[in-house]
């Protein structure tokens, strides 16, 4: 694995935790973890982990129950 591959998937990694607490605000956790663009963070975190993070954050927030959109700190 090159450097860059290793920098995206600790970013993605991140990215799938904050999504556990913040699913209502993927285009924030995509920021956060330093995505400008929200369809590159989509299309990479699809790749990592075979589904799209608003598909996960839906999932995940039906498993919690959060309804409401949290900010990122």
């Amino acid at each position: 694995m090159s450097p860059l591959q290793f920098q995206k998937r600790i970013r993605l990694q991140e990215a799938r935790s904050l999504l556990v607490g913040h699913p209502g605000d993927v285009a924030g956790v995509g920021h956060f973890v330093g995505y400008d663009s929200p369809s590159q963070f989509n299309r990479e975190y699809r790749r990592l982990f075979g589904v799209p993070p608003g598909q996960e954050a839906a999932r995940l927030r039906a498993d919690t129950g959060a309804d409401d959109i949290r900010h990122l700190p």
